[in-house]
């Protein structure tokens, strides 16, 4: 249903002369601000911000009705919203100036992209640069909210209201894939998710008319179960009116809505992008101004000129002497830099028992099962959800088989084809408390998710200064099978290595398998944890290796640790006949079986995790072998191989007998279909014993 409100005159709830009067003085505030940083341009300009200018009523309309139990993902444009939350100038002065004590960042990002976490505020988890990326991670809040509310994990009463998720965002981001994703999501669940649009006919220099074809509200009525109010986003009382009326509805109905306010940009786009070089609509924009509006419904209101020249005049002073203050502050320390990379981890050690007395040997595909099974047993606040997990199939490759009938739909489910949503929302869903598992069903499928694994997802703890790190445990089923062709069968490490803050994990068998999918549950960071197809299963010829006996159900494996899976006789290292292969995942088979006939001479080096890399084990067994191949199942040319190749021989170099060498896939831009061009492609044992007998006899 579209609701369009057309005066609030006509309304009938009454905003309060307290409100009236903070709202004042803090649109005073908001336009000081505005005013100061013009003009103080040469100092405030040196990094990029922008203002609220023309966006105040709607802003600080929601911002002053909001409650600390709240979450809100606020936009580039909205410092009037996080003035209204109880924000001090000086404290977003500290991020125009990007200084060490900006509470959002420590000076690392933009002004006006906040991260929050303080009991008596809304929450505000790290807010990217990147336009509407923010709607999945707040409706992953709303999701987070709902859980826990159907799960029992949070109560409330009338002096504890249920929380809700904003996801302010301007009228071109609504543009945005992950937008509709979002929506798509919110109203097949009907999240507590308040969309709240602003809409001020820009994106830079496009205007609305080259945007879209229809309003954001508009947009919105294609989702079935939004509910939505397009108003008048200078109109101070009728935001104010409307915005509380929606809060009311959501914290009783549970449901999501959209507030789509119409307003003037009176300010430029950036600092950086004038609006004097295209705006041909200024003058229009100006007789819009809210801040006009607002003075005159002071006076009609019975305010006296003098109490709110008073207001302004002390609003003026407070900025300035702000503006000194803040510019004067100290600049981040060198050392900082090197703060937040990844959030401290529970598990340093290997614990429980790894071959316990009266074990049965497992695959691989039961041994990652039965720990996801032992973690939905523990944790209520763990979940597993992705395409086709949930229901009666259990996965692609039966993964989680029978996970749905046993915990519920709830916390075992299908989402729709949205690899975008199945990342991002680990990020709200993490900032609530929930701890989620999530599948992307190949590798292949993973390039739609990367956007939020790199904006949201992988720098969500650096770039809050620590008060957000996700938990995220990201599974990917990974690699060659049976003929999987082009489009099933693609290994993307490499990729994912270069997104920093994500830790990245490929086990070989099944018990360390177990181990590190219950030591990446654990971690506080993101995980994305690599899966071979063919070795779920110990189908492929010579897989037979990834079958072991199943561990403890505590067992866990720091992420970070390498295993030697062969070692080489002593004989051999110690005549210097031997040598190393660092491998993980299928390139642990390859290598196994391509060393049975060499006579104990080689001795596989099991990386398990990729990042962080276990270099200490990297560099003691080239200073035990001197002689190294480095073994990948991904395309050879520009590869993670590639480049751990360079950096042994870089700073390894003393200790190498041999120039470091490298096998991995022919570098062809897919796998095709056919089994025989399939195998060309790919290594196996005999490739591999071909390369090694080569290494070993240089």
């Amino acid at each position: 249903m579209q609701t369009t409100i057309q005066d609030s005159q006509h309304a009938d709830t009454q905003v309060s002369a307290e409100v009236l009067r903070k709202a004042y003085r803090l649109m005073c505030t908001a336009g000081e601000m505005a005013r100061l940083f013009e003009e103080r341009k040469e100092i405030t300009a040196k990094y990029v911000h922008a203002t609220s200018r023309g966006h105040e009523a709607i802003q600080l309309a929601l911002g002053l009705q909001l409650l600390p139990q709240d979450f809100v993902s606020p936009y580039y444009r909205d410092d009037s919203l996080l003035l209204g939350i109880g924000m001090e100038p000086y404290e977003l002065m500290l991020q125009v100036f990007a200084k060490r004590d900006d509470p959002f960042s420590g000076g690392r990002t933009y002004y006006s992209h906040p991260s929050l976490r303080r009991d008596d505020m809304p929450k505000i988890p790290h807010q990217s640069s990147s336009t509407g990326m923010q709607a999945i991670p707040a409706t992953g809040v709303a999701q987070g909210m709902q859980y826990r509310e159907k799960q029992g994990l949070d109560s409330f009463n009338a002096e504890y209201l249920p929380p809700i998720s904003v996801c302010s965002i301007g009228d071109g981001a609504m543009t945005e894939g992950e937008v509709s994703e979002a929506l798509q999501m919110a109203a097949l669940h009907q999240f507590p998710l308040l969309m709240f649009v602003q809409d001020n006919g820009w994106g830079i220099s496009a205007e609305g008319k080259e945007m879209y074809a229809q309003n954001a509200a508009e947009f919105a009525q294609g989702f079935k179960g939004i509910e939505t109010r397009t108003i008048d986003g200078t109109d101070f009382v009728q935001c104010y009116q409307t915005v509380k009326e929606v809060l009311d509805l959501m914290r009783k109905e549970r449901r999501p809505f959209l507030i789509h306010a119409k307003v003037p940009l009176l300010n430029h786009h950036t600092s950086g992008v004038r609006k004097e070089w295209y705006r041909h609509d200024l003058e229009a924009h100006q007789t819009q101004d809210p801040f006009v509006r607002m003075h005159a419904l002071m006076l009609a209101k019975g305010f006296k000129e003098d109490e709110l020249k008073t207001i302004a005049d002390h609003a003026r002073e407070e900025v300035e002497a702000d503006l000194q203050r803040a510019f004067e502050a100290e600049d981040p320390r060198p050392e900082d830099l090197y703060t937040y990379m990844f959030a401290p981890t529970p598990v340093e050690e290997e614990a429980g028992e790894r071959t316990p007395e009266g074990a049965q040997e497992v695959v691989m595909v039961d041994a990652a099962l039965h720990a996801v099974d032992t973690i939905l047993k523990e944790y209520p606040e763990a979940l597993l959800y992705g395409q086709d997990v949930g229901g009666e199939l259990g996965g692609v490759f039966r993964e989680a088989a029978l996970l749905a009938k046993k915990y519920g739909d709830q916390r075992v489910f299908n989402t729709p084809i949205q690899e975008g949503y199945i990342i991002g929302s680990t990020v709200g869903m993490s900032a609530v408390g929930c701890k989620p598992i999530v599948e992307i069903q190949f590798a292949d499928y993973i390039w739609p998710g990367v956007n939020q694994l790199y904006a949201e997802v992988s720098r969500s703890y650096y770039l809050s200064n620590g008060k957000w790190p996700v938990q995220s445990l990201i599974r990917v089923p990974i690699g060659a099978y049976g003929s999987g062709g082009p489009f099933h069968s693609s290994s993307v490490e490499s990729a994912i290595l270069t997104i920093r803050g994500v830790k990245v994990v490929y086990p070989s068998n099944a018990a360390d398998m177990k181990g590190l999918m219950r030591a990446a549950f654990l971690d506080p960071n993101p995980v994305v944890m690599f899966e071979h197809k063919g070795l779920y299963w110990s189908k492929v010829p010579g897989s037979k290796g990834a079958r072991s006996l199943e561990p403890s159900d505590d067992y866990v494996i720091p992420l970070g640790k390498a295993r030697i899976h062969q070692h080489a006789s002593q004989e051999a290292v110690e005549n210097g006949e031997s040598c190393l292969v660092i491998t993980y995942g299928m390139g642990v088979h390859w290598a196994t079986n391509a060393s049975k006939s060499l006579g104990g001479r080689v001795e596989v080096l099991d990386l398990r995790t990729l990042e962080p890399l276990d270099w200490d084990a990297i560099v003691a067994g080239v200073e035990k072998h001197n002689k190294v191949l480095v073994l990948t199942e991904e395309c050879e040319q520009n590869s993670f191989v590639e480049s751990l190749a360079g950096r042994i021989s870089s700073q390894c170099f003393t200790q190498l007998d041999a120039p470091v060498q490298i096998m991995g896939a022919e570098s062809m831009p897919a796998i095709p279909l056919n089994s025989l061009l399939e195998a060309t492609m790919l290594p196996n044992a005999d490739k591999v014993q071909a390369k090694l007998t080569e290494l070993l006899d240089w």
